[in-house]
């Protein structure tokens, strides 16, 4: 087992798994409510959220942040 980051919550976890992981959870509805951005609102998808926050670090924090919570319930 890697212990280089066992505080981390997201260490070990793509970017993909965690927004499969929240839409499974939450569904993209409430995504948009929670994270108001254009690619969870209109005509969402893993493939145009993940390039969307891909190149949009702020945006990707928000998701991150959430899963943190999420996770943790």
């Amino acid at each position: 087992m890697n212990t280089e980051q066992p505080n981390n919550p997201l260490h070990g976890k793509t970017l993909e798994s965690i927004l499969v992981y929240l839409v499974e959870n939450y569904g993209w509805e409430e995504m948009g409510n929670r994270i108001p951005i254009n690619c969870f609102r209109n005509d969402p998808s893993i493939k145009s959220s993940l390039a969307f926050l891909r190149k949009t670090p702020w945006a990707r924090q928000k998701v991150e942040d959430l899963y943190v919570r999420a996770s943790r319930m």
